[in-house]
């Protein structure tokens, strides 16, 4: 097509053209050149102009061809001239009725794409007011077949445009802004779900059975999560094997699990797992943004008392925790938990249930401290398990997940470029590390803050300048918190950055942003988009807040599935030990998961990459004074 267009400004024409000119007028305002020549090789090249009214675009294109359409040059002109080698020089501005052709017009099928005759296109042809061919010696004639294909696509076109313009709409919405959390492709269903506003604590609704004891977005779109579900089963290999190995032998029979952790499709894996196993279970959502609302359909409609949606308010976030746990004829003797928050409210609320718990599963670092705390102040009533510093969670989920899911988080929410940008990761645990080696290979320039010394020597001897926030938060683009502490960045903090800098938060809580401070009149919010909010100050400068604050790449994306197999494999194997762990083995006390577990979920993990360890022989482990199926770390090495 570059070649046609140097042709046509050079004038460059073939001298063939030049002999006999046959030219094709529209009724409208439509000129075509064709050469008789050219006509007995290749049929009906036509060359329209239409009035405002017509502006379709005219392109015939063969069966062959199919759908393709491909938009003429010239950003949308509805003209479609021959081929330049069908057209004669380009006559001078002005000069007769060809002064019409577009110059930059080059993007035209061949000629024999425009071959195919229909009765019913004749007949429209004809009713729109018909074509004609004028002879050099002034004969015009009807050219019978130059527009039916046309008309078919200019039906097509309409047809197109008939289709409701809010689906269209919704979609590139959820292409922009929510494909991390609404990723079913239908754009009709989900087009249904997001423009329903009616709060689902005011909806009455039933699965397929008849069972109402479930609250979700909408549970039409159970086909959708269950895709989903399937999709995630596939890279969460250890979660399968295990649901395989141990179903005959249910070890979790008779446990009853209320959870409250992010509703993902990895969480659904390890729910029906947990099933599997015998376990009943209620969840909840642990954070109000990070619920796939397909995937809580998917397991309401199999049964499970899901109570979440995206987008819940904290009110909603609560009232979904206390459906879980104040049922009637159904109490918990399991907690699955993410943050603490479950553990909290049952405790403030129904103390007496302890009594019958036998422990707890914890994963997050928040949740870990808040169980530190009870513990230290002799308040904790049951064993926990700290998941969190279990070696499989803190190096996969903590360290590899973050080093893929930052990046993924900040590029669906601002569409920036990472290539020479300053940023300031807040902590230098394994996910600070995660985020800064991301970035850095990304071409931004990092710094860290950080209080544990050790951790600060890291950053260091990973080439990572360490400052005080106050030092940097002038000249920084993004503002990156992962400590599981609060006020971290403050109204001081926030009052200093420079416009357009992007603040969020890759720690589970949203303490660690001070958001609230931001909620006062002289500020002006301004959602661009899901998940995405300008904070205005006065005098114009504003800041990128990421999901109010709330942990960035649930909220805003997704996560690597096989990542959470492992951490989902952990939080299974910590059950099935507190539940099954004879009395007097477990203290009411904080533990970490024993070795040996560890080993064996990264051992159930090793065949998707078609690894083989190496294995002792009894002379090596008797000198390393070690059991030849493990353990191979004492408890207080580090990884």
């Amino acid at each position: 097509m570059g070649e046609g267009r140097g042709r046509e400004a050079g004038g460059g024409a073939e001298p063939e053209l030049e002999s006999e000119p046959a030219v094709a007028v529209e009724a409208v305002m439509s000129v075509q050149v064709v050469s008789a020549a050219a006509a007995a090789k290749v049929p009906e090249v036509e060359l329209k102009d239409l009035s405002p009214s017509e502006a379709e675009p005219q392109l015939g294109l063969s069966t062959a061809a199919g759908s393709a359409m491909a938009p003429p040059a010239g950003g949308g002109d509805p003209e479609a001239p021959a081929p330049a080698a069908e057209r004669p020089p380009a006559p001078g501005p002005g000069s007769g009725p060809t002064a019409a052709l577009s110059p930059a017009a080059g993007k035209v099928p061949q000629a024999s794409a425009m071959k195919r005759s229909d009765p019913h296109h004749q007949h429209q042809r004809h009713r729109d007011g018909g074509e004609a061919l004028v002879s050099p010696d002034g004969t015009v004639t009807e050219a019978p077949r130059t527009v039916k294909k046309q008309i078919q696509f200019a039906d097509q076109k309409q047809e197109f445009n008939k289709r409701p313009t809010k689906i269209g709409r919704r979609s590139l919405s959820r292409s922009i802004s929510q494909s991390s959390t609404d990723s079913y492709s239908s754009a009709a269903s989900y087009t249904d779900s997001s423009d329903d506003e009616t709060s689902p604590r005011d909806k009455q609704q039933k699965n397929s059975k008849g069972n109402s004891d479930f609250c979700v977005k909408n549970i039409k779109q159970a086909e959708f999560g269950r895709r989903e579900i399937e999709i995630a089963e596939q890279e969460m290999p250890a979660l399968m094997a295990l649901r395989k190995r141990a179903q005959g032998e249910k070890p979790l029979a008779g446990a009853k699990i209320v959870g409250c952790t992010h509703i993902t499709a990895q969480t659904a894996v390890l729910m029906e797992t947990l099933g599997a196993l015998g376990a009943q279970c209620r969840w909840a959502a642990c954070n109000i943004y990070s619920t796939l609302n397909e995937v809580a359909a998917a397991l309401a409609e199999s049964g499970f008392p899901v109570f979440a949606w995206k987008g819940e308010s904290e009110d909603d976030f609560w009232w979904c925790i206390d459906r879980c746990v104040n049922v009637e004829g159904w109490q918990p003797n399991m907690i699955l938990d993410d943050g603490g928050d479950l553990t909290h409210w049952i405790y403030k609320k129904y103390p007496n249930m302890f009594k019958k718990i036998k422990g707890i599963v914890e994963e997050s670092v928040t949740g870990v401290h808040r169980l530190y705390q009870l513990s230290k102040a002799g308040k904790l009533c049951v064993p926990a398990m700290n998941v969190n510093d279990s070696v499989t969670k803190q190096k996969f989920d903590n360290l590899y997940c973050c080093r893929e899911s930052i990046l993924d988080g900040l590029k669906r929410t601002t569409d920036m470029m990472f290539g020479g940008k300053q940023v300031v990761v807040c902590g230098y645990g394994e996910v600070g590390k995660g985020c800064c080696a991301a970035l850095k290979a990304m071409g931004s320039i990092v710094y860290v803050t950080e209080i544990d010394p050790i951790c600060a020597l890291q950053a260091c001897m990973d080439g990572f300048r360490l400052v005080k926030l106050n030092e940097v938060i002038r000249q920084v683009d993004i503002v990156i918190t992962c400590t599981g502490n609060k006020n971290v960045v403050t109204r001081e903090h926030l009052d200093r950055m420079k416009n357009s800098c992007i603040v969020c938060n890759m720690g589970h809580s949203n303490t660690e942003i001070d958001v609230a401070s931001l909620r006062t009149p002289e500020l002006t919010w301004e959602r661009v988009r899901s998940q995405v909010d300008h904070v205005i100050w006065p005098d114009g400068k504003r800041i990128v807040l990421l999901a109010e604050g709330r942990l960035l790449n649930l909220s805003c994306s997704t996560v690597p599935t096989f990542v959470l197999s492992i951490t989902a494999t952990t939080q299974a194997l910590a059950l099935i030990e507190l539940y099954n762990a004879p009395e007097g083995r477990y203290k009411q006390d904080v533990y970490l998961l024993p070795k040996k577990m560890d080993e064996y979920v990264a051992s159930l993990h090793l065949p998707t990459f078609d690894a083989h360890l190496t294995e002792l022989t009894d002379e090596q482990a008797k000198y390393l004074g070690l059991n030849k199926n493990g353990p191979f770390k004492p408890n207080y090495y580090r990884y």
